[in-house]
């Protein structure tokens, strides 16, 4: 049987993380980290497992979804509503370095996954704890999802145009954010506890609402200074310093994306249409005339294909870009050359494309050697050779429907 570093390359080689999180934002967090390497241990319930098995797409009955979203980590059941299955869950927590959880707050005091007990049981343990409203509020055991976080953060009432409602944008963005921010400080505490010789662990209390809220930097400082919340403004961002930004359909019907941020880059953009670059050429200038541009270039590119106006833009060195759907992207120069998009092979669908490991670490680069697994795929593995759980503990285990 291998061992448990054997299979895995990155950054992370040897980091163990058990995950308590189902569906987006707990997993993404653990699959940034088994991405560059650890080795990270998905606790699914017997039976359905998690429930991100079952959404999204599917080929030939297959859900694709979770291919992705389980990739490069091990799958093991486990009823945590027996005090047996809470008795291995401990057993993970003592044997790992991180902890992810998704549960909320009364569920985690109940099962002894909070971090009173998780400290307890691995004082040098990490504990990733992502819930809709944070672990010390008033509403620590209300139910939240990714779309609610959304919401809250300011987000979705700047997203969409003025005379139209807010917008969600069309992925599981509140979720994915919090995950990458989730992912982001486990390195942190990860970096303290190998360079503070006093480690005594670290919780991390993460809100869905809180990773955009902190993007937005500027929404919070003009409502204090200035009195004023920023509105929805379309494509135009509400304190945009750009002068031109839109999207603008061409000819022959693709949508491209033309922003210019800077005095010299709008001026480029004069330039390009034949306006009067003197009428331009300050920022004020620029600001007043910014409702002229728009029509401007939105009349230039409709009397023109995509290709003539990228081309086009490219020698005035503005900047532009057709909008991408995945069909784009799977097509695109430069999506290949960076190696965005690996093939990697899966029990049940043959080859399939995915995204590759992203950041490219170039020394020391993560990759991805499994897709997704079967549902406790890997208990063997780790409840026999990583934890030690024997033979007849196991049979055991499996027969009372605890794994």
């Amino acid at each position: 049987m291998e061992d448990h570093t054997s299979t895995r390359q990155g950054q992370l080689a040897g980091l163990k993380v058990v995950e308590f999180a189902h569906v987006v934002a707990g997993p993404l967090a653990g699959g940034m980290l088994a991405d560059q390497g650890a080795d990270v241990v998905h606790v699914e319930p017997p039976g359905d497992g998690d429930a991100a098995r079952a959404m999204g797409p599917r080929r030939d009955g297959v859900p694709l979804w979770f291919k992705v979203a389980g990739r490069n980590k091990r799958s093991v059941t486990l009823d945590l509503h027996h005090e047996t299955g809470r008795e291995v869950a401990r057993e993970l927590v003592a044997w790992a370095d991180v902890v992810i959880v998704t549960l909320r707050a009364g569920r985690l005091r109940a099962w002894g996954l909070d971090w009173e007990a998780v400290h307890a049981l691995n004082p040098r343990a990490i504990l990733l704890q992502i819930s809709g409203f944070g672990a010390t509020s008033s509403r620590a055991d209300a139910p939240g999802f990714g779309k609610m976080g959304e919401a809250r953060s300011g987000v979705v009432h700047l997203t969409g145009f003025p005379d139209g409602p807010p917008v969600h944008t069309g992925f599981s963005h509140g979720d994915a954010v919090t995950g990458l921010m989730g992912a982001f400080a486990v390195l942190a505490a990860l970096h303290r506890r190998d360079s503070d010789p006093d480690f005594d662990g670290e919780w991390i209390d993460l809100a869905l609402f809180e990773p955009l809220y902190r993007l937005v930097e500027w929404q919070i400082i003009a409502y204090d200074q200035l009195g004023t919340a920023p509105e929805r403004a379309g494509n135009q961002l509400a304190v945009a310093p750009a002068a031109v930004i839109n999207t603008y359909r061409s000819a022959d019907g693709d949508w491209l994306t033309v922003t210019s941020a800077t005095t010299r880059s709008v001026r480029n953009v004069v330039r390009l249409l034949g306006l009067p670059d003197a009428e331009f050429a300050t920022v004020e200038q620029q600001h007043a005339g910014r409702d002229r541009l728009d029509v401007a270039l939105r009349e230039w590119v409709a009397g023109r294909t995509s290709a003539e106006c990228l081309e086009q833009f490219e020698r005035a060195e503005v900047v532009a870009s057709r909008v991408f759907t995945a069909a784009d992207i799977a097509a695109d120069p430069v999506y290949a050359e960076r190696e965005d998009i690996i093939t990697v092979d899966d029990p049940d669908l043959g080859p399939v494309r995915m995204q590759a490991v992203i950041p490219h670490f170039r020394q020391a680069p993560g990759a991805v050697w499994r897709t997704g697994p079967a549902l406790g795929e890997d208990n063997a593995l780790v409840y026999g050779e990583w934890l030690g759980i024997d033979a007849g503990r196991l049979t055991k285990l499996e027969d009372e429907g605890v794994i």
